[in-house]
């Protein structure tokens, strides 16, 4: 069996190509992907050539980790149905190609339990599950607090912004600095870090990934207050300790998502308590990947890009 892929070669070397598959063992479910989102964060460090070794690395390699599709074969013991609409986080199911995330396919094998059933009237939507449930994951569970103040307007800032409304905490305030993301707030505000005076900001979650803000972050929390680390970063992370001793500071790094993650964000979804409008700014079809790669990786004002894989089913 084979799939149509996207292939990343090496740093900004990316083709689609026919890549073969692994033999489905008896346990696991095909899939027949209809929507793959491009993440503006691993992925862009693997595009580039800029993520530090990493566990399962190598090229050519298969990007993607947020897929939505249709089963087209599951076992009778798997739980699921030829059918069933779902999301998959990825797969590493290729002969010849490393599948670290391995979600920008046409068509991925997978074991049943990394598969999330999901409504299918959500459409591309569907792809934005992970990304949900990472925001979800960093502030969800014990000794947790929720933002009042978020850095960044992308999709992962408007998502933390939108489940802390969803929680029925105070709105927080979000920080950016591009005037093209300052739009598309509901039920919070967004504005430009050199508009903002306070200095006694209990929580700040940083959706960034910029390693040279702790400084300027830390004089934003009152005492005993708590920076959440909730990007992805490249460079050492360096703060100067003295004021950070005198806040008391804390810091907290959150990492990706864990499985009841993703079904508690299902059910945020599909109930209607967390909206996912408006994060989807570009789709273009799986064949155009390596403009849309570009697009999304250049381009400030695509929030997310999928990429439309009908046309290769």
């Amino acid at each position: 069996m084979e799939t149509t892929a996207v292939l990343l070669k090496g740093p900004r070397t990316l083709t689609l190509d026919c890549v073969p598959l692994v033999d489905p063992s008896a346990d696991d479910l095909v899939i027949e992907v209809a929507y793959s989102g491009i993440s503006t964060g691993t992925e862009k460090l693997f595009w580039s050539g800029e993520m530090p070794p990493f566990p399962g690395m190598g090229y050519p390699l298969v990007p993607g980790y947020e897929a939505a599709g249709t089963v087209v074969e599951a076992p009778a013991a798997s739980g699921f149905k030829v059918g069933d609409h779902v999301f998959v986080p990825g797969a590493n199911c290729y002969d010849g190609a490393f599948g670290l995330f391995g979600g920008a396919a046409s068509r991925v094998v997978s074991a049943p339990d990394r598969v999330t059933r999901i409504d299918a009237g959500l459409g591309p939507q569907s792809a934005l599950l992970a990304l949900a449930a990472t925001a979800r994951h960093a502030m969800a569970g014990p000794n947790k607090t929720v933002p009042d103040l978020i850095v960044g307007h992308g999709v992962l800032g408007r998502l933390l912004a939108r489940l802390t409304v969803a929680a029925g905490a105070p709105a927080p305030t979000v920080w950016e600095v591009d005037p093209t993301r300052q739009t598309g707030a509901e039920g919070y505000d967004v504005i430009a870090p050199e508009d903002d005076p306070r200095r006694d900001y209990q929580c700040i979650y940083d959706a960034s990934g910029s390693a040279d803000l702790l400084n300027d972050l830390v004089g934003r929390i009152a005492k005993g207050g708590e920076v959440v680390l909730a990007g992805f970063y490249t460079k050492p992370l360096q703060f100067a300790f003295p004021p950070a001793f005198m806040k008391e500071a804390r810091f907290r790094i959150a990492a990706e998502w864990a499985p009841d993650d993703l079904l508690a964000t299902r059910q945020l979804v599909e109930s209607g308590a967390l909206s996912l409008d408006g994060l989807i700014t570009h789709t273009r079809p799986a064949a155009d990947a390596a403009a849309a790669y570009e697009q999304a990786f250049d381009t400030s004002a695509c929030l997310k890009m999928i990429l439309d894989w009908s046309a290769t089913a």
